[in-house]
């Protein structure tokens, strides 16, 4: 039998390696920066740039795509070449993923804080980024698939099941969720509105956490811990069962986060019956992972790696228990819009991805560096501390969540909304979110500690760039037997396993999107309703720019509790002319999908120059450069053109030079209303823009509505 020898490439791994801890530390950072604000608003120094609206996409993409994403490509690019027995199909490409992903991170950093947003959940980039996303991504996948074809291993490992099931399916979403209309080289308007962007977002948003916070770290565990136990997966035929499963009811859950809001309630319904059945999928999961450490576990009391590894499985299966059963409409109804939700999301980011990350620093640096890990007290300090640092973050957030939820909804015995007041809510919260500042910071600590610890493992080690390895050539497997058998055929057989992967995961997406597209009925009009006008456009822009839907939903569901406090229920006709849609996804504010003429424009001036003058105990950060910054007029015609092309009804040729006489009309209007409140401001200034936008909420339905089109 011949033997061939060849390398492996660790140079790449070690890039991405570092690249994790650097970036895994700003974004926790930043993430406490953003935590204190929430009860300590002066923390931004009154410096628009990083105020919670701008800092809060940008810590969730930082640590998202820079710390978990760089951590994901030093996975697999350390796990593929062994599994596969193969050098990286492409140095070049794997220097391209390398440097272009960190373009795309620093690009991130300077746009997001800048007001450069889309608004969209995890997607907030803009469009030349996605672009650059895009072409990085193809180039990760043709040296992932250009690798496995070259492979001389004949069966696909279970890990190598979901790296592809990754590569393709974050493809698929990325480009779908990301039809844009430029009209600006940094700005863009989405191609889709109101109701239909609403599910095609969280259908990217929700698989965006299945697809890469998820089955590539699955992935990574049925590598790291088999090595670091040095024991067999517990079960082949469960790890069948649980990726099969997995990648075809994932892509169906998108529209629990959208319950009792104006979607369908047919997709409601498949969004929360898909999502009770990924619990078995997910818990086989889990219990894969445990169950593989039978008889090892003197060597996880020993390991700080294991110790790592076994509280992030644990944490898994407990967020993928508590996703599924927060989709039950009942108890969506009270963790929707609370801090529930972000409790739950930072238990499975800090506790799965976060700690399965640490593990595997831990497991590779004594690895690529030839020598131990230069201490495994300090690594197990890490582990203590960081634990702990979850159980501060979490459990206070928990209690917030649970606390908002009730406090919406009490009513007094005389029938009246015990709380009416948004605030009185804040109030009761604000130290839970002290409480969770201090386990963040304790979770950071741990992570400096581990900094330092693989600092000295590199310094005490020598690199090998360079890991030399023999194998045979890849020869044609025996044939299978037993109820595995066409199983195993598959994993010979890459491009077939990825075409039954891919039509597992575009089923559920397009019985779910085609619908809400192609039926006009399911997205009925209203007539009352009108598009935005030009300085209603430019104040809708500012509101995104400042990320003021971070803390502030518009989609008020048709419970008593939120009729009462801000209206009518939120319908589907009501964002017909909305690019993006800001239905929003928590609440640290009061809903504003009703704000048109609740407050006097002066109100609205004073709120936002000193949000403390007009409601004491308000958490908001002030936005006194909104009074003396000038709206970008000259930019109109672009935006207006860009709404047409994506649907919204402007007459032709209403930019050229109608639509900047309605803007001037309107701001003078909005300037004569603030001298009734005593307020002197200037036509031109970017907080007349946004008063006319927040007065325009709601509006067009205050009337009584008219029969639909």
């Amino acid at each position: 039998m011949n033997v061939e020898t060849f390398k492996y490439d660790n140079r790449i791994v070690r890039a991405f390696a570092i690249a994790t801890v650097i970036w895994g530390i700003v974004g926790m950072v930043v993430g406490l920066l953003a935590a204190v604000q929430l009860f300590y608003p002066e923390a931004n120094l009154n410096f628009q740039f990083i105020t919670f609206g701008r800092i809060r996409p940008l810590h969730t993409n930082a640590v998202i795509f820079a710390f978990i994403g760089n951590g994901m490509f030093m996975g697999i690019y350390y796990s593929l070449q062994r599994l596969c027995k193969a050098r990286m199909f492409s140095d070049f490409l794997s220097w391209f993923n390398f440097w272009g992903w960190q373009l795309i991170i620093v690009a991130a950093a300077l746009t997001l804080p800048l007001g450069y947003t889309t608004s969209k959940e995890y997607a907030e980039l803009e469009w030349p980024i996605d672009i650059a996303i895009a072409v990085v991504w193809v180039a990760f996948a043709v040296n992932l698939f250009g690798t496995i074809v070259k492979r001389r291993e004949k069966h696909m490992y279970v890990a190598i099941w979901f790296y592809i099931a990754t590569v393709i399916t974050i493809a698929v979403l990325h480009i779908t969720n990301s039809m844009e209309m430029p009209w600006s080289w940094l700005k863009s308007y989405s191609m889709y509105a109101g109701v239909q962007d609403a599910l095609v977002q969280w259908w990217y948003g929700h698989n965006a956490v299945a697809f890469f916070l998820t089955t590539p770290y699955l992935g990574l565990m049925y590598y790291f811990l088999p090595k670091a136990a040095n024991r067999p997966v517990f079960s082949y035929r469960l790890s069948i069962i649980h990726f099969w499963a997995l990648v075809f009811l994932y892509i169906w859950a998108g529209p629990h986060h959208l319950l009792y809001s104006a979607l369908p309630d047919w997709a409601q319904s498949l969004g929360m019956v898909f999502s009770l059945m990924l619990i078995a999928p997910s818990w086989g999961g889990m219990l894969n992972g445990l169950l593989t450490l039978r008889g090892a576990w003197d060597k996880v009391r020993q390991d700080p790696m294991l110790k790592f590894m076994v509280v992030a499985i644990t944490a898994y299966g407990m967020s993928t228990l508590e996703g599924p059963l927060m989709s039950i409409k009942t108890v969506n109804s009270l963790s929707h819009y609370t801090d529930w939700t972000v409790a739950h999301a930072h238990a499975g980011a800090l506790g799965w991805n976060g700690f399965l990350t640490f593990s595997m620093l831990y497991y590779l640096f004594p690895r690529l560096y030839n020598t131990k890990l230069w201490s495994n007290k300090l690594a197990n300090y890490h582990f203590w501390i960081s634990t702990l640092g979850i159980v501060f973050y979490i459990i206070p957030i928990y209690v917030a969540g649970i606390t908002e939820g009730l406090m919406w909804k009490q009513f007094n015995k005389e029938g009246f909304l015990q709380y009416p007041n948004f605030l009185e809510t804040i109030v009761q919260v604000v130290p839970m979110f002290k409480l969770r500042a201090i386990g963040g910071t304790l979770y950071i600590v741990g992570t400096f500690m581990m900094a330092y610890n693989l600092y000295k493992t590199a310094k005490a080690g020598k690199f090998e760039p360079d890991t030399e390895a023999q194998a045979a050539p890849m020869e044609k497997a025996p044939a299978s037997h037993g109820k595995t058998a066409f199983h195993r055929m598959l994993e010979g057989k890459p491009m077939f396993f990825t075409v039954l992967a891919v039509v597992s995961v575009l089923i559920g997406g397009l019985v779910e999107l085609i619908p809400l597209f192609l039926i006009k009925e399911n997205v009925p009009t209203i007539a009352s309703v009108k598009p935005y006008s030009p300085l209603e456009v430019l104040g809708r822009d500012i509101y995104i720019r400042e990320g003021c839907l971070g803390c502030h939903s518009q989609m008020i569901r048709p419970f008593r509790s939120e009729t009462e406090r801000y209206g009518a229920y939120s319908k589907a006709g009501e964002f017909v002319y909305d690019h993006p849609f800001l239905w929003g996804s928590e609440r640290k504010g009061p809903d504003l999908a009703r704000e048109g003429g609740k407050y006097p424009d002066a109100w609205h001036f004073n709120h936002m120059d000193d949000p403390r003058s007009t409601s004491p105990g308000s958490i908001m950060p002030r936005y006194s450069w909104l009074l003396t910054q000038k709206m970008e007029t000259d930019s109109l015609p672009a935006r207006l053109n860009a709404l047409r092309k994506v649907g919204v009804p402007y007459p032709a040729g209403f930019e050229n030079g109608p639509a900047q006489k309605d803007l001037q009309a309107q701001a003078e209007k909005v300037v004569a209303n603030l001298k009734l409140g005593s307020v002197k401001a200037d036509a031109d200034k970017e907080i007349i823009a946004l008063i006319a936008y927040l007065q325009r909420l709601g509006m067009d339905i205050k009337s009584p509505p008219t029969a639909a089109k």
